[in-house]
Formats: structure tokens, C-alpha cells, sequence
């Protein structure tokens, strides 16, 4: 039988919950970004938004499903790099911060976050 210890630590790591990301252990809950990196971000987002978009109307009329897979495709790999931005620079700046700081719950988190975006 585990100890409440365990337990509390389970629930505030969000072990045992299907897909559950545990609360980011980081002191701040914002992260400053370049400009330049927001400017990319953004722009592959906008993309990622027209792409979408365009498949709506594809759908609506009625176009062949090979076109409409071949611009889902696309939206998809812009929003996924988009991720890897973003975990990427997660990686950079927080994680790094809490690992110096010798705060090894971070690394969970991480883990969590990558085993989500890897599928």
C-alpha cells in the first residue's frame, strides 16, 4: 500500500491520469519571447489558420479527399513545429532554471510533455 506521501505526490504530479501534463513546477507562469520568435510563431500560426480554413471550404465543396488529406497534412506539421518551438524553448528557460535550482520534479513534467507531443 503506498504512503499518503506518495499519494500527494502523485496527485500533484498528475500520475496515474491517462495524457494528464503535471503542473509546470516552474516559480513563473509566463515566459518572455522575442520578438523575433513570437513574429515566427505567429506567422506559422496564421498559415496553420489559412491551411484550415481552406480545408473547410475544400470540404464544402466537396473536393477530392487526396487534395483535402494533402492540406490537413500541412496545417498539422505547422501547428507541430509550433510545439516544437514552444518545448523547445520551455526547455531553454524553465527547465533549465528549475534543473540548476535543483528542482528535479521539472524533468517529469518535461517527460509528460514530450510523450504528449510525440504521438
Amino acid at each position: 500500500m503506498p504512503k499518503a506521501g506518495a499519494a500527494q505526490a502523485a496527485a500533484k504530479t498528475g500520475a496515474g491520469r491517462t495524457g494528464h501534463v503535471p503542473d509546470c513546477p516552474c516559480r513563473h507562469k509566463n515566459t518572455p519571447r522575442s520578438t523575433e520568435l513570437q513574429a515566427d510563431m505567429q506567422k506559422r500560426l496564421n498559415r496553420a489558420i489559412g491551411q484550415l480554413n481552406g480545408v473547410k471550404a475544400m470540404i464544402e465543396d466537396n473536393r477530392y479527399c487526396g487534395d483535402v488529406l494533402t492540406q490537413l497534412a500541412a496545417a498539422e506539421s505547422a501547428v507541430r513545429r509550433v510545439s516544437e518551438m514552444v518545448l523547445a524553448e520551455h526547455m531553454r528557460t524553465c527547465v533549465v532554471e528549475e534543473v540548476r535550482a535543483g528542482n528535479d520534479e521539472v524533468i517529469d513534467e518535461v517527460m509528460a510533455l514530450m510523450r504528449r507531443f510525440s504521438k
